[in-house]
Formats: structure tokens, sequence, C-alpha cells
């Protein structure tokens, strides 16, 4: 592994620490790219994923899979402790809704809307007209860092190759463990790292403008395999502040899904002989 592949070192190799019950609470690994004082909502998306399929794998063992997943984000989440609530609002044998609440200080901050699907073998029927990425060593290191502050993009490693701003094909991997001390499923693994699309190709810099997205909706047509998670991203921007990112999310092995993020784009004020100002997430 390259100097510019390994990931900014950390005391604590997880993102989150279980404190009892549903509560946990942030390692520097999670600090935000907008302000480094809040989190980067990505661990947070892979952490509800992970706790919505244990607590599906606690009550039932019939083999549902994560098929939809849709994260609004109400608010900034402070790098400090939270508490996740749980509530099944369609159950069922064949389909099953699940809703997952992110809540700090009385305040909902982040809900997941998740629908899972009965298992059934369709491998006979499998397959994608969208072509493979090129491989992870195929493209050259970057670093997340160089555009962004906070603990988490120095987290991971990344392979990019840029075709214009708003247009990149990337990988990314980590050997941060989402939560302490429990094994999690690489779909919960790959929902904790997918977020970071939005921030891989810029239309503008940062310091021009802010453009956080206030969701993200995941549809999946498999569980990952492997470390590395790859992206076919486009990010554009509508002429009434909206912007969409989209990507398509692969594995070596080839398509996993796609992820969609709404965006809030707004021009960083200018004054006259000053240069672009920074700006809070929302």
């Amino acid at each position: 592994m390259s100097a510019a592949d390994r990931p900014h070192d950390d005391d604590t190799p997880w993102y989150f620490e279980p404190l009892g019950g549903l509560r946990f609470a942030p390692s520097a690994h999670v600090g935000g790219g907008w302000n480094p004082r809040e989190q980067h909502i990505a661990p947070a998306f892979g952490l509800l994923t992970h706790l919505i399929e244990r607590h599906r794998d606690q009550r039932r063992d019939d083999g549902l899979v994560l098929g939809r997943l849709c994260f609004d984000i109400h608010g900034v989440l402070p790098m400090a402790p939270f508490e996740v609530e749980l509530e099944v609002i369609r159950p069922g044998r064949t389909i099953e809704r699940v809703e997952a609440r992110i809540v700090h200080g009385g305040r909902t901050a982040v809900v997941l809307h998740a629908w899972l699907l009965a298992r059934t073998d369709t491998a006979a029927l499998a397959g994608t007209p969208e072509p493979p990425l090129p491989a992870p060593e195929q493209l050259p290191p970057w670093d997340f860092g160089s555009v962004w502050p906070g603990g988490f993009v120095r987290s991971v490693r990344a392979r990019r190759r840029e075709q214009a701003p708003g247009r990149c094909v990337f990988w990314v991997d980590t050997d941060v463990a989402l939560l302490q001390g429990e094994t999690v499923s690489p779909t919960a693994r790959l929902l904790g790292l997918v977020d970071i699309a939005n921030g891989a190709t810029p239309r503008v810099a940062p310091e021009r403008a802010v453009f956080p997205n206030l969701d993200l909706t995941a549809h999946l047509l498999r569980a990952p395999v492997g470390a590395w998670i790859g992206f076919d991203t486009s990010v554009s921007f509508g002429p009434d502040g909206i912007g969409l990112t989209h990507s398509w999310v692969h594995d070596e092995r080839g398509l996993v899904g796609t992820v969609s993020q709404c965006l809030t784009v707004r021009p960083v004020a200018v004054q006259p002989g000053r240069s672009y100002k920074g700006a809070r997430r929302v």
C-alpha cells in the first residue's frame, strides 16, 4: 500500500462506540467535511442500516434483504452521543418497511425509510447492461483531504479519475470499523461509505458554493463483495438552487446498485476585495 493510499491515522479504529441500548458516540473519524465539529452523515447511514439488519435478525430468520434505503437529513448532527429509534411500519413476509431515526437532544436529525424484500433465487436471470468500472489499481490515488476537512474523508483511501468537474469514476475503501465490537454486513459497510459521492467531484470549489445533500436514496441489486466500493458519479446543478448527485455503485464483480442525493446549492457571498467565506452545512 502506498502512502497516498493509507487512511488518516487515529487511535480509535471505529466510527461509533456503543454506549448501551441504542445510544452511540462518534469517534474523531466521523468529523464532517462542511464543518469538522459536526458529523459527516455517511457513517450514520451505515450505522442505521446495521441496526435495521440486526433488528431483523433478532426477530425473524426468513431471509428478508434490503432493497431500497431512503435517508432524509433533518439537520446537522454534532460530534456528540445520540440515540436511535426503530419501528416496523409495515410488517410482512415478502416485503417489510422499517423506519430508523437518529435523535439528539430531543430533535430528530436523520430518518431512514427502508424496504426489505424476500430473498428468491434469480441467479439465472441476473444481469445488467451497465459496463464495469476500471479496477481500483487502474486509477491513480486521490486524497479527499486535499479538498475537504474533517476526520471522515481522512479515514478512507481513494483512487479516482476525473473526466470533468462534476464527473468522475472512483473507488473507496477503509480499515475503520463501523461499530466498536460488532461485525457488520457488507451492505451496512457500503451504506457507511456511499454519502462520500457528493464530495468526490465538485462542480465548483467548496469556497465558492455550498451544496450539501438533503437526502440519499440507495437502490440495491445485491450485497457487495470485497473491500473496495466503486462509483460512476455525475453532479448536476439546476438554475434554482437544486442539485443532483447520481452514482452507479459497483464492487469488483460489477454493479451493486445506485445512489442519488438531492442537493441544496447556495453560492457563498463575497465582499469586494475579500475571498469566499465558508458556511455551515444546513
